[in-house]
């Protein structure tokens, strides 16, 4: 599949441009192990790079001229990259420009460049397309024009680029898993100060498994705002009545019992689910640095049980996937992943039982909503890297 990748958007570089790419770069989409929602709430979160790419074919262009072709979409973006950029009503342009525009802003000079990208990430499914389409960018340009910057920086450019011209105030942890990705290793990282450490995945006789719900819910930006501020109500509660606690981490579930009527019912829920999240990261990490992957798949139930009854931001289509899988021996842990109201479920799983199991909650789920499933399995992989590879044309 990488390899096909890779093929498939050189040849199509050499097609529209007439002679082959300079260089071509692969940056990955992200899974969320566990701590969903918690990047914005001082909290850790434990995300992996994917075996899913954006595939980018590249060389300098001799003027100031920039030609961005999106492969799948059929689509290209010409522009002078000397002149203002501001956002447009293309969306993967706008993910474009808006990297640019950051260089830009820090007094990098640049030349023009003729760009082919396809993907392998499927668009909606909550596996950050987004952040590998920025990142991947930024990687490129810093590669290309060698402008120094650390895979920091380009992950911080990157969400930047989200928050100004696409207008999404997404945390960090999506761009900063795509980046720092390594084979078979999940990061654990401290979304306030990206303090990060790496822990080894490897699963054994378990896969993981995404099963695509094929819904998106228009609740997304609203709930995820209002999520947002409800958190935040809470804590300056809790903080009041308990000087000490500066951020979640420092909070303990017995606090909030206690300022359970304080917080009335829907505050309390939303902070507990928040505390209780980053103790589940915790160990989470503790049961795979000794592949205790049962536990970590009981931990992976309990996360969703929290985000559905508590957080509320699951909807009735994806509690049905993981309501189903639990009765299914071959399922260890299940829950919803990304930001909420459709998406996907990861799904840890005995190998060699993918199939079957997909088959039987497809049906079901046919039955029940007459929706069709999608699935990925994916492995872990390395983040964003030039292919060192001779590109044969």
């Amino acid at each position: 599949m990488k390899k096909k990748l890779i093929a498939t958007t050189s040849e199509h570089f050499k097609s529209v441009f007439q002679h082959k790419p300079e260089a071509v770069f692969l940056s990955p989409g992200r899974i969320n192990i566990i701590g969903e929602h918690l990047d914005y709430n001082d909290g850790f979160v434990l995300p992996a790079a994917i075996n899913k790419y954006i595939c980018f074919a590249v060389s300098v262009s001799e003027t100031d001229e920039c030609t961005l072709v999106a492969k799948d979409l059929n689509e290209t973006y010409q522009f002078n990259w000397r002149d203002e950029i501001q956002p447009l009503d293309k969306m993967w342009v706008n993910y474009m420009l808006g990297v640019l525009h950051q260089l830009k802003e820090r007094n990098f000079s640049l030349k023009g460049i003729n760009i082919v990208f396809s993907s392998t990430i499927p668009m909606g499914a909550g596996l950050s397309s987004s952040a590998a389409l920025e990142c991947g960018f930024g990687y490129v340009l810093n590669k290309l024009f060698h402008l120094g910057l650390s895979r920091e920086e380009i992950a911080l450019i990157g969400q930047q680029a989200e928050h100004t011209f696409v207008g999404v105030k997404c945390g960090i942890m999506d761009q900063f898993a795509s980046v720092f990705g390594k084979k078979n290793k999940v990061i654990k990282l401290d979304c306030t100060t990206l303090e990060h450490e790496y822990h080894a995945a490897d699963f054994k006789n378990y896969s993981l498994l995404l099963i695509d719900s094929n819904v998106k819910h228009t609740h997304l930006t609203s709930g995820y705002n209002t999520r947002r501020e409800e958190v935040e109500a809470g804590l300056a509660i809790i903080q009041r009545r308990f000087p000490s606690v500066k951020t979640f981490r420092d909070c303990i579930e017995e606090q909030l019992i206690e300022l359970q009527e304080e917080l009335g019912e829907t505050l309390f829920k939303r902070c507990h689910f928040v505390v209780n999240e980053i103790r589940r990261v915790n160990e989470a990490v503790y049961a795979l640095d000794r592949n205790n992957f049962e536990a970590l798949g009981k931990l992976m139930f309990e996360t969703h049980e929290g985000l559905s009854k508590e957080y509320a931001v699951s909807c009735e289509e994806v509690d049905f996937l993981v309501d189903f899988v639990k009765n299914e021996k071959q399922v260890i842990g299940s829950r919803m992943m990304g930001g909420g109201f459709g998406g996907c479920s990861i799904n840890l799983v005995e190998k060699g039982s993918e199939e079957a199991l997909f088959e039987k909650i497809s049906q079901a789920y046919f039955e029940q909503f007459g929706i069709q499933l999608n699935r990925y399995k994916v492995k872990i992989a390395k983040g964003t890297s030039k292919v060192k590879k001779k590109i044969k044309n």
